[in-house]
């Protein structure tokens, strides 16, 4: 079987977001993968280690820096990775179609992704992936095992955690819980250097996104650095309903 894992490389935590020329600043930034698309790595290969005969083709789009993203995600043992290259900002949309068509080329039977992209912070891309190819999906997934041709878990759901199984092909979303990613070896590290990454353009698949980015700011607040008066505690309780109220209204 093939696995295809789709990571995308976002600013790491620990940096602070700049703003320049009204896009966001990632020069001289550090990058990291996606956490969320860590899990779907690991799982990969956790699948292939319990049994499954798969190979696993990580998968990600955008620009020529990208590829540090995919070198350590082939660090954590996948074995070739497909880069597409682009500085274009794609929407979900477009970037779902770059996905299943290189699902169909690759005749993947299996598509993990992050639950939700941090960059964006969406929960589409693994809905919009598994319409086009006409797929199952699986959300939210915290458990996850391969029998044969049917893969059996949990996933979160609004009531709670549901049980599963879905026969391939399909599309799962990963996320925190689900396992614990490995770090790359230094042997591994190595062995990374030497494996495939094929670069496509985006132009071979003849996508364009369909949002136009307007603007980018970073959103910040004045605090009013009002104190309440403790000595009267009825009156300073009043005081402060009335503020979240009417001024902060987060209450009702």
């Amino acid at each position: 079987m093939r696995i295809l894992v789709l990571i995308r490389q976002v600013l790491d935590a620990q940096e602070t977001v700049r703003v320049a020329n009204n896009k966001v600043d990632l020069d001289g930034r550090k990058l990291v993968m996606d956490t969320m698309d860590e899990y779907g790595v690991e799982q990969a290969l956790r699948l292939r280690e319990n049994g499954a005969d798969a190979e696993i083709v990580v998968v990600a789009v955008g620009d020529a820096r990208t590829q540090e993203a995919l070198r350590a995600a082939l660090a954590m043992g996948a074995d070739r990775a497909i880069h597409v290259e682009t500085d274009a900002a794609l929407d979900v949309i477009a970037l779902s179609s770059v996905m299943a068509q290189i699902a169909r080329a690759e005749q993947a039977d299996l598509i993990l992704c992050g639950g939700q992209q941090a960059d964006w912070d969406s929960q589409a891309l693994g809905a919009a992936t598994a319409e086009r190819l006409a797929w199952p999906q699986v959300t939210w997934t915290r458990a996850l095992a391969l029998h044969g041709a049917t893969l059996t878990g949990k996933h979160d759901a609004d009531d709670g955690v549901e049980s599963f199984n879905v026969t391939l092909p399909a599309v799962l979303s990963t996320q925190q819980g689900l396992n614990e990613p490995r770090y790359p070896t230094l042997p591994n590290i190595m062995k990374a250097k030497k494996k495939e990454i094929r670069k496509d353009m985006l132009e071979a698949y003849s996508v364009a996104s369909r949002v136009t980015l307007q603007g980018v700011a970073v959103q910040s607040k004045e605090r009013l650095k009002r104190i309440l008066d403790g000595k009267d505690a009825p009156a300073a309780a009043a005081l402060l309903v009335q503020s979240l109220r009417q001024e902060a209204r987060v209450i009702q």
